[in-house]
């Protein structure tokens, strides 16, 4: 038992590695790698390491710019202690440690949530041309792209008026669009959007096919119900024959 266990290595005893996704046998041997005695023995070592980590994602190997990102790992997981020659630049700790940039967030506010910020940019746009027929175009684009996000944003039908409206309210007036035939219709964009524009198909409204049928009258609970009825009506006429005969 004592050789067992002495033979037994475990997560937890072993060294932490830097990038875990690679494994631990190429985490091995990178730092077979760094212990080489001669440049150009860890070159070597280097270069087929590199083919290996680029077999992990075999997508990506081929691709140019992810070969810098693997050199990248392959010094970050020797802890910057491998010496070889890069065919890419070498990275520095204190890089990698640096936070990024902060990114500012836009604090405009957006007047039509479900339209969002380009579609006021491109009425700004269209409000600085002159008037003409490209405005007028461009107004007709912009009018059928504001129906296209109000109906895949909200699922409903909307009409052509209430998103001129919207128009001339986001325009402060300075867009007017009289013209609504330019306008998608409602079931095309729908059907663009793989819903279908009949709400019966679509699972929505009344549970017919739930509900049970309703019997007539006189109709049997077999299948034959209805040839029962008639033949029970045929019946009843030979009898009513038969008095008036004997009458």
């Amino acid at each position: 038992m004592e050789n067992l266990s002495q033979s037994l290595e475990y997560n937890t005893v072993r060294p932490k590695m830097h990038i875990p996704e690679y494994g631990r046998n190429v985490q091995k041997m990178v730092d077979h790698a760094v212990g080489l005695a001669t440049k150009e023995e860890r070159n070597k070592v280097a270069n087929a390491i590199i083919k290996v980590m680029g077999e992990l994602n075999p997508q990506l190997r081929d691709v140019e710019e992810y070969k810098p990102k693997l050199w990248t790992h392959l010094f970050i997981m020797s802890d910057f202690q491998l010496d070889v020659d890069s065919p890419y630049p070498l990275p520095t700790r204190e890089a990698l440690a640096e936070k990024p940039n902060r990114v500012p967030y836009p604090q405009s506010e957006i007047k039509i949530g479900h339209y969002g910020k380009i579609v006021e940019q491109l009425i700004e746009k269209a409000c600085e041309m002159p008037e003409g027929d490209e405005r007028l175009a461009l107004t007709k684009v912009i009018a059928g792209l504001m129906k296209r996000f109000h109906i895949t944003f909200n699922t409903a039908f909307v009409e052509d008026q209430v998103i001129a409206n919207h128009l001339k309210l986001l325009s402060k007036g300075r867009l007017i669009l009289t013209d609504l035939t330019c306008m998608p219709s409602s079931n095309e964009i729908l059907r663009q959007n793989g819903v279908t524009s009949n709400p019966m198909k679509a699972g929505f409204g009344s549970n017919n096919k739930n509900k049970k049928k309703k019997k007539k009258p006189g109709m049997n609970n077999s299948g034959g119900g209805g040839q029962g009825f008639n033949r029970e009506g045929s019946r009843q006429n030979q009898n009513q024959s038969q008095n008036q005969k004997r009458n």
